[in-house]
C-alpha cells in the first residue's frame, strides 16, 4: 500500500501541472476563438472549408491587435484614440465604466508606468507576520492629504494560492522592504504557498529590523 501511493502520488506530481496548462491553453483559444464571430457567416471557416479550425480566432486577435497597435501609434490615429475617449466620456452610464477601466488598463499595460514593477515584504495582517506585497504606485488626492507626513505607497498584498484576490492598502515605504527578485519570481513564490523558492539573492535589507 506505501508503494501504491507512492506512485500516485507521483503520478499526480506529473499529470496534475500538464492537465492544468492543457484546460488552461484549451481555455484560452476557446475564448480568443470567439473572434471569428465578427466575421460575416459567409467568411466563417466552417462555411468556407466545412470544418472548424481550433486556434484560427488567436491569429485573428494577434492580428487585429496588431492592426489597431500600428494605426494607433501615428498621430491621426492618436487623434482618433482621443475623440473616441471623448465621446464615450460623454455618456452617462459608459463613461464610469471606460474611465475605471482604462485607467488600470494604462497603469498595467502602459510601457511607462509602475504598477507591478517591484516585489516587496511587508507585515501583513499583523505586526511580526511578514507577506509579499507588490508596489502599486503612490497615494494622492485627498488620500494623501489625510495620510499625514511621511513617504507613502501604494501596495497590493495578493491571497494565495489566486493572486487575482487581494487588499489594497497604503504603507510607508520604510515598512517595506524591497526584494532582489523579479515580480514573476514574486508571485510563483505566492502562488504555489513558498514551495517554488525564487533563487534571488538576499533581501535588499534586513525584514527583522
Amino acid at each position: 500500500m506505501a508503494a501504491l501511493r507512492r506512485w500516485l502520488f507521483a503520478g499526480l506530481l506529473v499529470i496534475a501541472p500538464l492537465a492544468i496548462t492543457l484546460w488552461v491553453l484549451q481555455w484560452i483559444v476557446g475564448t480568443l476563438d470567439q473572434t471569428l464571430l465578427i466575421l460575416p457567416g459567409s467568411w466563417q471557416p466552417e462555411h468556407l472549408l466545412g470544418f472548424r479550425i481550433p486556434g484560427l480566432g488567436v491569429l485573428l486577435a494577434l492580428a487585429i491587435l496588431l492592426l489597431v497597435g500600428a494605426v494607433t501609434s501615428n498621430f491621426i490615429g492618436r487623434k482618433v484614440v482621443e475623440w473616441g475617449d471623448a465621446v464615450l466620456h460623454r455618456i452617462p452610464v459608459v463613461r464610469s465604466i471606460y474611465s475605471s477601466v482604462k485607467q488600470v488598463s494604462d497603469t498595467l499595460f502602459s510601457p511607462g508606468g509602475n504598477a507591478f514593477r517591484t516585489a516587496v515584504l511587508v507585515q501583513w495582517p499583523r505586526p511580526g507576520v511578514w507577506t509579499i506585497a507588490f508596489v502599486t504606485g503612490s497615494p494622492g488626492g485627498d488620500v494623501a492629504s489625510h495620510l499625514g507626513a511621511g513617504d507613502f505607497v501604494s501596495v497590493y498584498v495578493p491571497t494565495t494560492p489566486n493572486p487575482t484576490g487581494g487588499y489594497f492598502v497604503m504603507l510607508r515605504r520604510d515598512d517595506c522592504v524591497e526584494l532582489k527578485m523579479s515580480v514573476d519570481e514574486a508571485l510563483r513564490y505566492v502562488i504555489s504557498m513558498g514551495v517554488v523558492v525564487p533563487n534571488a539573492p538576499a533581501l535588499a535589507a534586513n525584514p527583522n529590523r
